[in-house]
């Protein structure tokens, strides 16, 4: 029975596989070699590069005040609720972002007037200035949760001990806050800049022209619009190697770690006061209003419709599908996950290192291609053997399902781990059955288990890249229903799908919340009960 744990490696293996001899085409489209020398070739790479790098500085760097505002005073008002918030915020629906942005600083958004008297010329939200305001939006909620979760980390006899040395602020901040931060800030810039490099849907509706085009919206074009396969295979594989050696690279640092509670607030630290406390409140009222005003600039568009004539059947089928398509994803993701670990559990109990890492590599291998690459190369595999207007719809759900075992992988394996070091020598010098096992395991378990299926749900029905490929008119998704109402101008029907979608969303990471507050509360009665439960199933196979 031991090959059975290899199955679910093969299967998530083989798509790449497939996605890479697509890739490797040279039949009848082959490379086209001359892309390399072509000086629009070169602008793409370069602004991909570009704004990827500067929507991290800025998203890393507006994170750190904000952060310390959060950690220094724990009377904030709404902190919980801006915590979830910058959840909320990282996951989001990209398009659902755009139509919040267009109406408030589009060309008669709200504050658009306003903002070209400040800067003394016209504003205009398409091109880098839009980009890299998404970004922004996007990505500094992560580094906001990362560098809060990092600042908890300081002992509270580090700053008794500052005071009783008298140090000044900066030394503190030197001393005691810098090498907590030091380590977690390269990872999470390059984890950062690797989001926003592999960034499609925001490019696509705010880049404004080729002169804002990146390599994932290239691709799009030479595959959808121009149908230059030979084209499309050279752009892909330039994102292919770039996004690549930067996941590399970030993957020895680590992950980012943003989805823990945050309701420890225990810590002690040194008063804020004056001018100092002032500031750090007016840093967070600014940093709550930003990540709040886009949502609220959806509801006026939604006002402007005439419910009379509206067609609540045009967002019903699409919502129906997204919700559909998305349980699924996810679902097969949490799936996949758990038998993915098995033998990842197995490698780490009997201390085998090597294996270990390389099952998880293996595992989550998934994020080192971006979408719209295993898109293409499976788009090209597959166009001259099977019907993709027929079939394109399964290949939606297969392929969001295969991007979101990488975080369903990452969001378990701690949970996991724990159980096997708690309860895996007892469980197995009982010699239970694997009947018996599961259900001491799955009450450990099933809290990550929900908030995990919630989390890529949300993941899931935010597709922009995978629909876009293999997506056709009848089997249309709210996002993509979002980005031909935007493209239209039909702003009042975007705010309103846009606003079922960020409910959707909504109630989804509540559910994170929730479940994690409510296992956080109940954690000391569970290492009571969780003996008990093995002593009743020995009982019983006795």
């Amino acid at each position: 029975m031991k090959w059975l744990l290899t199955v679910p490696f093969v299967v998530v293996l083989s798509l790449t596989v497939m996605a890479f001899v697509g890739l490797f085409n040279f039949d009848e489209a082959g490379f086209d070699w001359s892309v390399l020398d072509d000086a629009y070739f070169h602008q793409i790479v370069i602004f991909s590069l570009g704004q990827g790098l500067l929507s991290a500085l800025v998203s890393v760097l507006l994170a750190w005040p904000i952060a310390r505002s959060l950690y220094f005073i724990k009377s904030l008002p709404l902190k919980k609720t801006f915590l979830s918030l910058c959840i909320l915020c990282f996951v989001m629906p990209t398009l659902v972002l755009i139509t919040g942005l267009v109406a408030l600083l589009g060309r008669s958004g709200w504050l658009s007037p306003y903002i070209s008297q400040w800067i003394f010329t016209d504003w205009n939200l398409y091109g880098l200035s839009g980009i890299l305001l998404a970004h922004v939006y996007l990505n500094m909620p992560l580094a906001v949760r990362v560098f809060y979760i990092q600042l908890q980390g300081i002992a509270d006899s580090s700053w008794k001990l500052s005071r009783q040395l008298k140090l000044t602020r900066w030394q503190r901040l030197r001393w005691i806050e810098w090498p907590v931060l030091k380590p977690s800030i390269i990872m999470l810039f390059g984890f950062v800049f690797i989001l926003c490099f592999n960034s499609f849907a925001v490019v696509l509706a705010l880049g404004g022209g080729p002169q804002s085009t990146t390599l994932e919206v290239a691709i799009y074009q030479s595959l959808k619009y121009d149908f230059n396969i030979a084209e499309a295979l050279i752009f892909a594989w330039a994102q292919l190697l770039i996004a690549g050696a930067f996941f590399i690279l970030v993957a020895r640092l680590g992950s980012p770690v943003w989805l823990s509670v945050d309701s420890n607030d225990s810590y002690w630290t040194p008063a804020m006061k004056g001018w100092r406390k002032t500031l750090l409140v007016c840093i967070y009222s600014a940093a709550f209003a930003f990540l709040l005003l886009p949502v609220l600039a959806i509801f006026p568009g939604i006002m402007e419709l005439s419910w009379q004539k509206l067609n609540l059947q045009m967002y019903l089928k699409p919502a129906v599908i997204t919700v559909t398509l998305g349980c699924i994803a996810a679902g097969v993701g949490v799936l996949f996950a758990y038998f993915l670990l098995l033998p990842i559990r197995h490698a780490h109990v009997r201390k085998q290192s090597k294996k270990q890492v390389l099952l998880e590599w293996l595992a989550t291998h998934a994020l080192l291609a971006p979408t719209m690459v295993v898109s293409v190369g499976l788009f090209v595999l597959l166009l001259p053997l099977v019907s993709l207007d027929d079939w394109g719809i399964v290949m939606v759900v297969v392929l969001n399902s295969a991007i979101v075992v990488p975080f369903a992988v990452q969001k378990l394996k701690p949970r996991l781990l724990q159980f096997d070091a708690q309860y895996g020598s007892l469980i197995r010098s009982l010699k239970l059955q694997k009947i018996d096992i599961w259900r001491i395991e799955w009450p450990f378990i099933r809290p990550v288990c929900l908030s995990t299926f919630a989390l890529i749900l949300v993941l899931a029905m935010g597709d922009v890249a995978i629909f876009s490929i293999f997506g056709n008119s009848d089997w249309k998704t709210l996002p993509w229903l979002i980005y031909e109402f935007a493209g239209s101008y039909r702003l009042a029907e975007a705010s309103l799908a846009s606003l079922i979608l960020l409910c959707l969303c909504a109630a989804c990471l509540w559910l994170v919340e929730w479940r994690s507050f409510q296992f956080a509360a109940s954690s000391g009665h569970r290492m009571i009960s969780e003996p008990a439960q093995i002593h009743e199933v020995c009982i019983k196979n006795a």
